[in-house]
């Protein structure tokens, strides 16, 4: 008598389509690469389902129904650093939550887990754990964070942005990332995106970004620096985050020759197809990104948190692909004196573009669903 091979949890795909479920969120750190790894399965396994899981006070509120997948939601249950009240409602509210998770992977029929860490993950890696679903992780930062540190204690399917990251059985794949940005043809663009962005084709461009939420301290710096900026000939795009817009004494948008100010920029394949150097803080996509296209960068890390960012820039500084520079040493006598003559020198600012291009991985995405495929079919 024949029989249908019972479905089950291992990635036996003939019985049934690809159930992929994929667990990040909080920032868009996490969920940008979340969703590239997210397309690049698409590609590869049309037949599969997705569902992408995060917190309600998350970005990915936002980002993950617009890029056409299915959220669904945990408690945040952040882990307390000392003692409080907190402290002793963390157990209870920690083990709701890993129950939370368990119920989406069964609703789901999960047959493969893939974290990029945030609140969400270390529920969710208790949970696969607990019904044997394969596990696969993507480390962004040169350090790693607490969920990704547990969820590698039970996978051999780890993967990093960074080849310096140390979990345990990593495998270095690089940053997944949107295909508008792994596929840039920097000098084919350049026209088109200064054009979109109000820049001179012709002048040399300097564009700076604190990113999404904005940094003060580079705005501050920036508006310091203008005269010099101006006086050197140099074009100024500057996006200042939403909220933050640099305003003068009286209350008006800062103006100055050949300087723009916008708040935000949609599509950052064409800040980096039309800078000449980019200004900018040492978040893991802006380094992995800036490394994959080739654009000259000079990084400001966060001068707050665990010393990551330094950490993500140090391969390009070291290889002399970018300058770096701590936060409270970006003064206008620093731009003057370090970028201003860079910007004018175009053998270097072409030997520091080939050089980040040859440090840079531009088929993270792919990589990575290459590992979840492995992850499924053993």
């Amino acid at each position: 008598m024949n029989s249908q091979p019972e479905e089950n949890r291992t990635g036996d795909t003939r019985t049934k389509p690809l159930s992929v479920v994929l667990a990040g969120g909080g920032t868009a750190g996490h969920i940008s690469p979340m969703l590239a790894i997210a397309d690049a399965l698409k590609a590869a396994r049309p037949d599969a389902s997705f569902l992408a899981v995060g917190t309600a006070e998350g970005m990915e509120t936002r980002l993950v129904p617009a890029a056409g997948y299915e959220l669904a939601t945990i408690g945040r249950v952040p882990f307390p650093r000392r003692p409080s009240a907190a402290m002793l409602k963390f157990p209870a509210r920690f083990a709701g939550a890993v129950k939370q998770a368990g119920r989406i992977l069964d609703d789901a029929r999960a047959d493969v887990l893939v974290g990029v860490g945030g609140y969400v993950c270390t529920p969710m890696y208790l949970a696969a754990r607990k019904r044997n679903i394969p596990i696969v992780i993507h480390e962004a930062n040169s350090r790693p964070g607490l969920a990704n540190r547990v969820g590698a204690l039970f996978s051999r399917h780890v993967a990093v942005a960074f080849a310096g990251t140390k979990l345990k059985d990593a495998r270095h794949v690089g940053m997944p990332m949107r295909t508008a940005i792994s596929s840039l043809d920097r000098k084919a663009a350049r026209a088109a995106a200064r054009t979109a962005l109000g820049l001179d084709p012709e002048r040399a461009a300097l564009i700076v970004t604190g990113g999404s939420s904005g940094a003060l301290s580079i705005n501050r710096t920036i508006a310091g620096a203008l005269p010099a900026l101006a006086a050197a000939g140099i074009q100024t795009l500057h996006i200042t985050g939403r909220g933050k817009e640099v305003t003068d004494d009286g209350g008006a948008l800062l103006s100055a020759e050949g300087y723009r100010q916008v708040e935000y920029v949609d599509g950052m394949e064409n800040v980096y197809a039309a800078a000449d150097v980019l200004l900018a803080r040492a978040g893991a996509a802006t380094v992995c990104e800036v490394a994959a296209v080739g654009v000259p960068a000079a990084f400001v890390p966060l001068p707050v948190g665990n010393g990551e960012q330094a950490l993500n820039a140090r391969g390009l500084v070291e290889a002399g692909a970018a300058l770096i520079v701590e936060d409270k040493d970006l003064t206008a006598g620093w731009l003057e004196r370090e970028l201003i003559p860079l910007l004018g020198d175009r053998q270097r600012l072409d030997h520091m573009a080939a050089t980040a291009e040859r440090l840079g991985i531009r088929n993270a995405d792919q990589r990575m669903a290459d590992l979840v495929l492995e992850a499924v079919s053993e």
